[in-house]
């Protein structure tokens, strides 16, 4: 069967305009009548009835929260902002209590109460651990809790724990015992620093409890979690809620677009197609790795975005949503979840890297942080080569910065002005941007998918889609770098009117 017989009329348009109609142009002989469409079968549904359209449905987690169960967890979340609510007029004072008893009674509705017996005997055992007050104790305790959920049979055994057989079962299984997890790890590694007594336990499941950040996150660290739920003002700042409000506003904006450009782009499903992505032309496989990204930073925006909202109701600042990646052209800024990052950094990266100026303590740091976010994704081979090139990029980076502070090389910054130097650094940042994109589409779609357009990038589209490329990411690496240096001279002179 051909390429188009196997695709509906109203997927014929997007075919011939976007993917391969410059192909045909140079060469209508080119695609052979037996490239592979099974991924259009799996991944592109029924969607809009009455207009004729299809839906690419390849990212489950996206499907999960805003169409197949989007009523669920609609119905968790606007049950917990009611209690709450309730709870901060008539008893401020026992709103964290409030959000605990609504987040075990989701838990246990949804999962059973053998998946919430699992879940308390982790928090027990870590919380035993940390009275002793022995940080690597409490480390290695907590990664081996959570190599539990990663290896077999461990995961299969304490699958069991988990009653009925409805599809998000997995999916919430995973979420909670994971991120339950980290939690423990984060209380542990606070209550060791807490230099007179220990916190109670009720601390401990108020914190791990809490239903917006319980299955799918993010992380709030344990101090920051424990100081902003226990505080006894409540009264909010100007414009807060029109702020909260513009901001869930925004995010069902996003969700209503991300869902219109499902039914004409299938930006997902096009890269499992790789006999077809051999056809296309530089530039559409160039866009569509970076528009790849782009989405999934979208998703990760929105999806912890609409959790944040809930939080902010609840008087929480939570973990910001994660930097674009069109703005990340540096190997230290770079993650899809700032939560997580915001953990690594504080238990792992940053306690064993100091001030980051060492290589030794750099690379031993990057490493250990690393292999802590392995196991937390899951060894495979594709986490395992996308850890060890964005640990490289990482400690690269930090060893030109040494290169570049000898002489003549210092000597020589020095004696040109600001802009010339924005403007070399500019050069090696563009080489970042596209090094940044090649490893995550590698950790997001395939290494087939990612060498397929490192090749196309560098080796078959150079010299001219190699050239324009990284011409076009230069000019925008220097856009970003003023924009952040006009930001960052404002915030300066903010501070600086404020002092006096």
């Amino acid at each position: 069967m051909g390429i188009k017989a196997a695709l509906p009329k109203y997927e014929i348009y997007f075919y011939n305009t976007v993917l391969c109609l410059p192909v045909l142009r140079s060469n209508p002989a080119c695609l052979p009548a037996n490239v592979n469409r099974k991924s259009f079968k799996t991944s592109v549904k029924p969607g809009w009835y009455y207009f004729g359209r299809r839906m690419d449905t390849a990212d489950y987690e996206w499907m999960m929260w805003f169409s197949t169960f989007r009523e669920h967890i609609l119905f968790a979340l606007s049950g917990h902002v009611l209690f709450a609510k309730i709870c901060s007029m008539l008893a401020p004072q026992y709103r964290s209590l409030v959000y605990m008893a609504y987040g075990l009674l989701a838990v246990w509705t949804s999962m059973g109460w053998t998946y919430v017996t699992l879940i308390l005997s982790h928090c027990i055992l870590l919380y035993s651990i940390s009275l002793v007050k022995i940080r690597w104790l409490c480390f290695a305790t907590g990664l081996c809790t959570l190599a539990t959920f990663k290896c077999e049979p461990f995961v299969s055994w304490q699958a069991e724990f988990v009653e009925g057989d409805f599809e998000l079962r997995k999916v919430l299984f995973y979420g909670g015992c994971g991120f339950t997890t980290m939690r423990c790890i984060s209380f542990a590694l606070e209550n060791c620093e807490r230099k007179d007594g220990n916190y109670n336990i009720l601390e401990l499941l108020k914190y791990n409890f809490y239903l917006p950040f319980f299955y799918f996150g993010p992380i709030m660290t344990f101090d920051k979690f424990y100081v902003q739920v226990n505080r006894s003002d409540l009264t909010r700042k100007e414009r807060e809620m029109w702020n909260i409000g513009l901001q869930g506003a925004i995010h069902l904006a996003v969700v209503v677009v991300v869902d219109v450009l499902f039914h004409f782009m299938y930006i997902l499903t096009i890269p499992s197609d790789l006999k077809l992505l051999r056809h296309v032309s530089d530039w559409a496989l160039v866009g569509l790795a970076y528009f790849n990204l782009v989405y999934d930073w979208v998703k990760a925006a929105v999806m912890f975005g609409v959790i944040n909202t809930v939080s902010r109701l609840d008087h929480l600042d939570p973990p910001r949503p994660p930097k674009c990646i069109t703005m990340l052209y540096v190997f230290a800024e770079t993650h899809f979840d700032r939560g997580i990052n915001d953990w690594l950094c504080k238990y792992v990266y940053d306690h064993l890297g100091g001030k980051h100026d060492n290589v030794v303590q750099e690379l031993v740091a990057s490493l250990c942080t690393f292999g802590v976010t392995i196991l937390w994704l899951g060894p495979c081979e594709v986490v395992l080569i996308w850890a060890f090139f964005n640990c490289f990029g990482l400690n690269f980076e930090l060893w030109m910065a040494k290169f570049f502070s000898l002489e003549p090389f210092s000597s020589f910054e020095v004696s040109i002005s600001e802009a010339t130097s924005r403007r070399i650094r500019a050069i090696f940042n563009t080489f970042n941007f596209w090094s940044i994109v090649l490893y995550n589409i590698l950790a997001l779609n395939s290494l087939d998918f990612a060498k397929l357009v490192a090749k196309r990038l560098l080796l078959k589209g150079f010299p001219i889609t190699t050239v324009v490329a990284m011409f076009v990411t230069y000019c925008l690496v220097q856009v970003i770098k003023e924009r952040e240096r006009k930001q960052a001279l404002s915030k300066f002179r903010f501070l600086t009117k404020k002092s006096i």
